[in-house]
């Protein structure tokens, strides 16, 4: 595996056919979303539209080249109050072009320790994070075809037992 320290979103632009990721952890800390998910947790309005627009526009623009996107998360139940505020959010995920899928912890089984994104089920992205989930830039990449094997068979694992977003959002309701 190299550590490849070109920011994921340029690797992303190198799909050619879909880009998979899989989030694992309850809590991020990513620095751009520090103010909307305080705000969030405050109660204030936030113009995420806006703040999203850059992602939003970036997947629109994979889609149009037929890249499909889908996104994974696998979340404890109660959610962490991170996790409520990225299922506030997931819809634009969705209407940027995403299919977001969304997996209870206990019902997952074995899960990996850290993200991943795997693009054209040639090459797996590992994005660094401390403790905290900050990230410090960049990426390890790996095109190992025993580690994309791993990743693909895993990513197909969780996703045939993950429910989309909406009705999940509709089951956490009832």
């Amino acid at each position: 595996m190299s550590v490849d320290f070109r920011p994921t979103i340029e690797l992303l632009r190198e799909a050619r056919h879909d880009a998979f990721h899989l989030e694992v952890r309850d809590e991020y800390g990513v620095a751009g979303e520090d103010e909307p998910f305080q705000r969030f947790l405050n109660g204030e309005p936030f113009d995420y539209r806006e703040w999203f627009r850059d992602w939003s526009q970036f997947v629109q623009d994979l889609t149009a080249h037929r890249v499909s996107v889908s996104r994974l998360r696998v979340l404890s139940v109660p959610h962490s109050d991170y996790q409520r505020w990225s299922l506030t959010i997931a819809p634009m995920n969705v209407e940027a072009g995403e299919d977001v899928r969304y997996l209870p912890r206990h019902l997952a089984g074995t899960v990996p320790p850290d993200d991943f994104w795997v693009i054209d089920n040639k090459v797996v992205v590992f994005g660094l994070a401390d403790k905290e989930g900050r990230s410090p830039g960049g990426a390890a990449v790996s095109t190992d075809p025993e580690l994309v094997a791993y990743c693909q068979r895993t990513r197909e694992r969780l996703w045939n037992l993950a429910t989309p977003l909406a009705e999940y959002v509709q089951l956490t309701r009832q």
